[in-house]
């Protein structure tokens, strides 16, 4: 059984999680680019309060000591909240062929029946755009892996919609450049 990566197991606003980006110092692993994915199950309707610190805990146990992975995704999203799973600063195991260059952002819902574009999921939506700092460009859906048959993260989901509101909130927030960058740098954060 591979050594478990641990997980951060901390929820954080979205100026909160721009703010916590900003401190990380990035040694040893530097992802390429985003995957998004979502949970299917639980959908949106099975947690009417979002995913609670106990869930993140239940998501550990599962991935740790009944799937036997080294870690999980980087981060789960749910329409109150960014929360940080697999440290950002180590690759994660959520995207068959791309776990070591790639960062991976579990949306809470099932966007191939819930809405992304309104009520709670649109919610999610904002999270989720917030939390991708890399080049937009380079984001990727699960269901764009030829390594896997998944059509993750739903019908819903329109990549080029997402891009335009990231590159939005990049220029809003940062004047354009990334959180992210698209030279493996953390805008303000610091590599040895």
């Amino acid at each position: 059984m591979p050594t478990w990566k641990g997980i951060v197991g901390a929820a954080f606003s979205p100026d909160t999680f721009d703010k916590y980006c900003h401190s990380l110092q990035w040694l040893a692993w530097r992802p390429s680019f985003m995957v998004l994915h979502n949970t299917a199950i639980p959908t949106l309707a099975n947690r009417p309060t979002g995913l609670s610190h106990q869930h993140i805990l239940n998501l550990q146990q599962y991935y740790r000591d009944t799937c036997g992975w080294s870690a999980g995704p980087h981060l789960f999203i749910d329409d109150r909240q960014i929360w940080v799973f697999t440290p950002l600063t180590v690759s994660g195991v959520h995207y068959p062929c791309f776990n070591k260059v790639a960062l991976g952002i579990e949306m809470l819902g099932d966007y191939s029946q819930e809405s992304f574009t309104s009520g709670r999921g649109l919610q999610v939506r904002h999270h989720a755009v917030a939390a991708l700092g890399l080049d937009p460009t380079t984001l990727k859906l699960h269901k764009e892996n030829k390594c896997t048959d998944h059509v993750h993260p739903g019908k819903n989901v329109v990549k080029k919609e997402v891009i335009a509101e990231v590159q939005a909130l990049l220029q809003q927030r940062h004047g354009g450049d990334h959180l992210f960058p698209a030279d493996l740098t953390y805008l303000g954060a610091k590599y040895e």
